[in-house]
């Protein structure tokens, strides 16, 4: 099913269960930071970011309802959000997971995961998603850490809510939550969030994915080897410290855009910037013609920096027997859809 309301497109896809139809597929506001951290260093910045994401969306049925620990979804009452802050706290002395015994009750689970935690959030039930999701994903501490490998803050809100508060206020949230986070990159814009796997849920909505450019799929672990990469071209775009000096500083970034609506300005003061395009996130609609030009002129801007297409990233757009798959080029066009 997919409708327009009166600023984005709606894209909900519904699937049969034994316990009645559920939403699998659903349109969101989604934020993402990448940090270079371990979580002895984020510990303070993430709870400052649950903090500011908790009180904007609130704890009743139409906020963060439940928490998630080994696939089980345990409901949200002021034990568990204790549970989840104490969760949070960094560890009382520095570790590193070379030194974890095989024989440990967490290293299997931490070997699978490669996280050193997880703290998953979401709003309504297991058979209804409201769009709300606050997911932390701190990387495995090493004694020689990975260049590129990062941890993971992803946040959601429903397209309802944008419209409802509007873009300020939202622009406002992305920027207060990432304020004390040192982020190598992030971005907030318009995505699809998926709660089937990618091989069931991307083959039925092709026809969404070639009409609206600025709607975003989430990436499969894109976090563990993107380093100072830039993972796409949204609404909202953060660019750490390196990055923004790779890129000559915010004056010269900002002389080389010139679409109107488009921003740069200061993070917190950490060095981060954020390039904002245009007053609201924008879905285009390339059957109209409105192919989101900021967002390629962002694009061109950033490509020496932007993830590259490899041939593996279309084997999870793949389809079964009963829909259509995608072809590796055709995932290409789409991973390069605002630079070629």
């Amino acid at each position: 099913m997919s409708a327009q309301s009166e600023r984005f497109p709606r894209i909900r896809r519904f699937a049969n269960r034994p316990d009645g139809e559920r939403l699998v597929v659903r349109d969101v506001l989604r934020i993402v930071y990448y940090m270079p951290h371990d979580h002895q260093e984020l510990a303070a910045g993430i709870e400052h970011a649950l903090g500011v994401y908790r009180r904007a969306v609130g704890d009743g049925p139409e906020g963060l309802t439940q928490s998630w620990e080994d696939g089980e979804a345990i409901r949200l009452n002021s034990e568990e959000w204790e549970m989840v802050r104490a969760s949070l706290r960094p560890s009382p002395t520095r570790w590193f997971f070379e030194d974890v015994p095989e024989t440990d009750l967490f290293y299997r689970q931490m070997s699978k995961t490669q996280t050193d935690r997880s703290v998953l959030l979401t709003g309504g039930d297991q058979s209804d998603d409201n769009g709300y999701l606050f997911w932390y994903q701190a990387r495995l501490p090493s004694r020689e850490p990975s260049r590129t490998g990062a941890s993971l803050l992803t946040a959601t809100l429903p397209s309802e809510y944008v419209e409802a508060h509007g873009p300020g206020h939202v622009r406002e949230l992305a920027m207060e939550m990432a304020s004390g986070l040192p982020l190598s990159s992030g971005h907030a814009g318009l995505a699809l969030a998926l709660h089937t796997a990618r091989w069931h849920a991307l083959p039925r909505l092709k026809e969404e994915l070639a009409r609206y450019p600025g709607v975003d799929v989430p990436g499969v672990l894109t976090h563990w080897h993107l380093g100072d990469r830039v993972d796409g071209v949204h609404w909202l775009n953060f660019l750490g410290p390196s990055l923004l000096e790779s890129l000559g500083g915010q004056a010269s970034l900002r002389a080389r855009l010139h679409s109107p609506g488009t921003t740069v300005q200061d993070v917190g003061t950490s060095g981060t910037a954020v390039v904002t395009l245009g007053a609201w996130p924008e879905a285009g609609d390339l059957s109209r013609g409105d192919n989101l030009p900021a967002y390629r002129e962002l694009a061109r801007v950033l490509d020496p920096w932007m993830e590259k297409f490899l041939p593996g990233h279309a084997t999870v757009w793949r389809g079964y027997d009963s829909e259509p798959a995608y072809s590796e080029e055709e995932v290409r066009r789409w991973w390069r859809r605002f630079l070629d």
